[in-house]
């Protein structure tokens, strides 16, 4: 599920970048395919919570798998709100040259993709490391804003700011994918230690 998540958000700002609208499409399209793993590893987890009564760190490790299946599956939306605003801004030439956005995703995804690792290896370093990466996506993201919103001031039409609208929705977008990624890495900690991640930003 982790992996389909990421492939997701990377196909989804591919298809931006490649203007390839038959990829945005099978974004859009796989998005049931990854709702439906969450709701067969939600059953699982409910039979084993009712059937075996787990407790301390066998309780703790199925308490994270619920939380962070909830952020892959959204993040896997995020991706599908990518997706669709690809569908709209390929319908014209771009307002610039995309070069924060497909930083912001190859960071959220290898965030996610490192979130995971770490709670599959009980990797608390890396956890850490994830969590605290949030804040790169962040800056990027505001990055992302405060030029769009200068373009959309120097020009003031329509089509402009309605292109700039959809790449500020984007950025947004990953920016969750970001959060949530974050939140994963924030499980596997709590899975692994029993604490919350603390402190500030190395």
């Amino acid at each position: 599920m982790g992996e389909a998540t990421a492939l997701a958000v990377e196909s989804a700002v591919a298809s931006l970048v490649d203007r390839d609208d038959g990829r945005a499409r099978t974004v859009i399209d796989g998005d049931d395919v990854i709702d439906a793993m969450e709701v067969e590893i939600e059953q699982i987890c409910l039979r084993s919570l009712a059937l075996r009564q787990p407790v301390r760190e066998d309780l703790r490790f199925v308490f994270s798998v619920l939380k962070i299946i909830t952020d892959m599956e959204r993040t896997a939306d995020q991706a599908v709100n990518i997706a669709k605003r690809a569908l709209d801004l390929n319908s014209a030439p771009l307002l610039k040259p995309l070069i924060d956005i497909p930083r912001m995703a190859t960071g959220a995804v290898a965030m996610i993709r490192d979130a995971l690792r770490a709670f599959g290896d009980e990797d608390v370093a890396l956890a850490r490391d994830v969590f605290f990466r949030d804040d790169v996506i962040d800056d990027l993201n505001r990055q992302v804003f405060s030029e769009l919103l200068e373009i959309m001031a120097r020009s003031g039409a329509v089509g402009s700011v309605g292109q700039a609208a959809d790449l500020i929705l984007v950025a947004r977008s990953l920016e969750r994918v970001g959060d949530h990624a974050s939140n994963i890495a924030e499980r596997a900690y709590f899975m692994i230690t029993g604490d919350r991640i603390k402190g500030t930003s190395p």
